[in-house]
């Protein structure tokens, strides 16, 4: 049995029933039945065309399940009366079902669910294991989400920078239970900007490409986060750099810059140094420029002052941070460094404590304590 294979074929087959006239609550539910159905039966007589397969016993199971329902009778009447395109047809809607799973009226949590069982193709048990929520919470929040967007139609354009964002928070969550997260994300913005000529696609594509070469490198063996600079760069995926810069320069040479192609440049500067001592600071602080003047977003203003520290010296890193609000999340970290940069052990181990209490991660929490600590030991010393 190749799931892969069924999860590729998940969305298409989908599609088609959507298209046919299916709602999207039932044709999903359809759909998951087929695959069931498949497991069963494939590892004995696999079929010649397995999409085609998947269309037909899916468009079964739904029209089984509209006639049990007899508020829906008329509508069943309409749809077997349609003519029924054959299994193999050609039309490819996922790339409107990536926009169905985005939409609007969705929360990013159930628009994050629907689009991994409905485009990715993965089970609800897997989906709430990563997300580290019981199967009944997320089987609720994607019942929720399919029910939102059933009357949505796919003659209606979608919004790739709102998928984009869906996608990025998927890659967020990285690993967990038995589902990589991040490579699932890869696999799911590799599909679409294969779909699409959206060069942000192809900026997401590149940016989760060169974040994903540096796992590797990432944590330590006891689990310790380990910072960039402190990195062996030599445990990073040198295939998936070169993917990634390639990707980047076909899409900046469309000269249609956005963030996501603005933070793959950022990467890109970062792998491209073999040691710390070789980054380049300085076009890494007007990339940040660039990413200031696309987004406002006061978490860009940070990173970018820590970067002007590197470039310019701490100081002026410190007077670049004293413009963000001191509320901002990782502004003591971001603190603490440029003042142990520039010399002030007492501030900067004060300010890791205090960055420590506030962490979003325990491995964060953790790498900052043992900052101050160490801080700390050599004061004492």
């Amino acid at each position: 049995m190749d799931d892969a294979l069924l999860r590729t074929l998940t969305p298409s087959v989908l599609g088609i029933l959507v298209r046919r006239g299916a709602d999207f609550a039932a044709a999903e539910d359809a759909v998951q039945d087929a695959l069931v159905e498949a497991v069963r039966v494939w590892p004995h007589e696999a079929p010649r065309d397995p999409r085609g397969w998947l269309v037909t016993v899916a468009w079964r199971k739904f029209l089984d399940a509209a006639r049990a329902d007899t508020s829906r009778r008329r509508r069943v009447m309409r749809v077997e009366a349609e003519p029924v395109p054959g299994p193999g047809e050609a039309v490819d809607d996922t790339l409107q079902l990536y926009f169905l799973c985005a939409h609007p009226s969705l929360t990013s949590a159930s628009a994050v669910a629907l689009t991994l069982r409905a485009v990715g193709g993965l089970t609800t048990r897997q989906i709430a294991q990563a997300y580290l929520v019981p199967e009944a919470t997320m089987a609720q929040r994607i019942t929720r989400a399919k029910r939102t967007v059933s009357s949505v139609r796919f003659e209606r354009p979608g919004d790739v920078a709102t998928v984009l964002r869906v996608l990025y928070l998927i890659f967020n969550e990285g690993y967990s239970g038995d589902v990589d997260l991040a490579g699932e994300a890869i696999r799911l913005t590799r599909r679409l900007a294969a779909m699409t000529d959206h060069e942000e696609a192809a900026g997401l594509l590149a940016l989760m490409l060169l974040h994903h070469a540096r796992r590797p490198a990432r944590t330590a063996s006891d689990g310790r986060l380990v910072p960039l600079a402190e990195q062996d760069r030599g445990l990073w995926n040198t295939r998936l750099i070169a993917e990634g810069v390639d990707v980047l320069q076909t899409a900046l040479a469309r000269d249609r810059l956005g963030e996501f192609q603005a933070q793959a440049a950022v990467a890109a500067l970062h792998a491209d140094a073999r040691r710390v001592e070789e980054t380049d600071w300085v076009q890494i602080v007007e990339w940040y420029d660039e990413l200031v003047r696309l987004t406002g977003n006061p978490v860009v203003r940070l990173n970018r002052a820590v970067a002007l520290g590197e470039a310019d010296g701490p100081r002026a890193g410190l007077a670049a941070l004293a413009e963000i609000d001191p509320a901002l999340p990782r502004h003591s970290a971001a603190a603490a460094y440029l003042h142990e940069r520039d010399g002030e052990p007492v501030a900067a181990a004060r300010l890791y404590a205090e960055a420590a209490r506030s962490a979003p991660s325990l491995p964060e929490r953790d790498h900052l304590t043992r900052q101050a600590a160490r801080l700390n030991a050599q004061l004492r010393g």
